[in-house]
């Protein structure tokens, strides 16, 4: 074919070869026909848009995933054909067999279906996820139930299982993360509900300390073992507001009963007294008018009896009024009983005041509940008893406020460094009892060391001042149907052992 000089000269021998070899004047065929005559070819056009859309769909859980979906990313900006072959090696490389694996099928024996064990996993997988997602999204459900009706059919094809399974994890990161947007809100209003019940309830040191325990306890990560605690709170501050405001509604209406009778009686006394008072004035007025001693002595026998009926009226009123104030007095009595009531409460609860952990009532609740599941699941469970070691000298060098505040550091650390499972409990003064689900004794004693290199990193600060706090444990496990205060008492003597080997230390009994 002879040669062209020019492009335009191409491009109309291009247009007589599509008529002559009577071709679709399409792009493609044009192309084609154009770089034939030109005797060059162009360089194909960078698929952007395809490479985006399976962007989209492309794996990135592990570092390795992440790191070249990266760099896809960044091969599809920049229309860069050599960094999109590498990134091709590098996700082909992934798929490699390491040395001493299986080997893989021959070539050209390319399963077509996905494996029936497989497929019952991912199905379960499936059906397990739907609970925690709600029951808003319809459309994920009817895709979710697609999905697994194909997958437990008979040999499902790989390509419609990929397809389906590609669609329903993109409908499912959205419903996911509309769940947990739908979390974080309602854990924003669970937290400005207890704030708003603490700001009106100022008055109140009981009702305001279990609030702050309740905004502590709520702080995520959350678990339902938290859960669990929070509910509890919740039921003790209900039933005893709900107790105190019935017991207050009832003094009130009697102490509203007493003003009113009080200011009943202060009437009619007011009422005799003016009664009594018009009365002697006419008897006066008719004993000067009087010109006879006859005519005196019905008048003198008037006012003696009307001055022992106004007596009588007087020791009676006053015996009611007497009456009302001890009745009175009976009611404050009462209110003042109600508020040592509430302050006996504070006590009673489950928490600590003071730390937040766990009190005496909370942990004998909470380690009934996991030995009977321990029991039950046939799992092991340890105890930690700690003691802080030289807490006297904080509290006579420092004083009582700082030795206060070195607990609360203390319980604040070891709440961090434990597991969402493990509970902390105060023991009584500077002692903590921590329960250890799950947990072997190794295990429980390298927990509780964990614990010990934790507060080597945080020092506890008092008007400037940076202070170590350590803490000597002893760790006892319960082994079958062992009692439970056994396990304390040999925590207890692994905690005395630590102290008397140098403190800082954890020993197992």
């Amino acid at each position: 074919m002879a040669a062209f000089k020019t492009p335009s000269e191409v491009a109309r021998e291009t247009l007589k070869q599509l008529a002559a070899r009577r071709l679709s004047p399409t792009p493609d065929n044009y192309q084609a026909l154009y770089e034939e005559i030109a005797g060059s070819s162009s360089p194909p056009a960078f698929p952007a848009v395809a490479l985006r859309s399976i962007l989209r769909v492309m794996p990135g859980q592990t570092p390795a995933q992440k790191r070249l979906l990266n760099q896809l990313e960044q091969a599809v900006a920049q229309q860069s054909w050599p960094t999109l072959q590498s990134v091709m090696v590098g996700y082909a490389n992934l798929g490699l067999t390491p040395v001493g694996a299986a080997a893989p099928p021959p070539s050209g024996i390319e399963s077509t279906h996905v494996p029936q064990r497989l497929a019952l996993a991912v199905a379960r997988l499936v059906e397990n996820a739907l609970p925690a997602l709600g029951e808003e999204d319809t459309r994920l459900r009817d895709m979710a139930a697609q999905v697994v009706d194909l997958l437990r059919s008979e040999m499902p094809p790989v390509t419609a299982a990929e397809r389906m399974l590609a669609d329903f994890g993109h409908r499912l990161s959205f419903a996911a993360e509309e769940q947990g947007a739908l979390r974080t809100g309602l854990l924003a209003l669970l937290h400005l509900l207890f704030e708003n019940i603490a700001a009106l309830s100022l008055d109140d040191d009981w009702l305001h300390g279990q609030v702050q325990a309740l905004l502590a306890a709520t702080a995520p990560p959350l678990n339902l073992r938290r859960l669990d605690e929070v509910e509890q709170r919740l039921k003790d501050v209900i039933f005893k507001q709900s107790e105190a405001k019935l017991h207050t509604r009832q003094t009130q209406e009697q102490m509203r009963e007493l003003l009113a009778t009080f200011i009943e009686r202060l009437a009619q006394m007011d009422e005799s007294s003016s009664s009594y008072h018009n009365q002697m004035e006419q008897c006066a007025e008719r004993i000067s008018q009087a010109s006879r001693l006859q005519d005196i002595a019905p008048l003198l026998e008037e006012v003696i009896s009307a001055t022992r009926a106004m007596a009588l009226s007087s020791r009676i009123a006053r015996g009611e009024l007497q009456d009302l104030r001890e009745r009175a007095q009976a009611r404050h009595h009462e209110i003042d009983q109600l508020r040592q009531e509430l302050d006996r409460a504070s006590n009673m609860a489950r928490h600590d005041a003071l730390t937040g952990s766990l009190n005496r009532k909370g942990f004998d609740e909470a380690l009934q509940r996991e030995v009977a599941r321990a029991q039950r699941q046939d799992t092991p469970l340890c105890i930690a008893l700690l003691d802080v070691d030289d807490f006297k000298s904080i509290n006579d060098r420092l004083g009582h406020a700082a030795g206060d505040e070195a607990l609360v550091h203390l319980a604040e650390v070891t709440r961090q460094g434990l597991r969402p499972q493990d509970q902390l409990a105060r023991y009584g003064g500077e002692e903590f009892v921590i329960i250890l689900p799950d947990t072997v004794v190794d295990e429980g004693v390298q927990v509780m060391r964990r614990l010990q290199r934790e507060l080597t990193t945080r020092y506890f600060l008092k008007d400037g001042e940076r202070m170590l706090i350590t803490f000597s444990a002893g760790v006892a496990q319960l082994l079958g149907k062992d009692d439970v205060s056994d396990a304390i008492r040999r925590a207890d003597q692994g905690m005395y052992l630590a102290k008397r080997s140098g403190k800082n230390r954890v020993v197992a009994t």
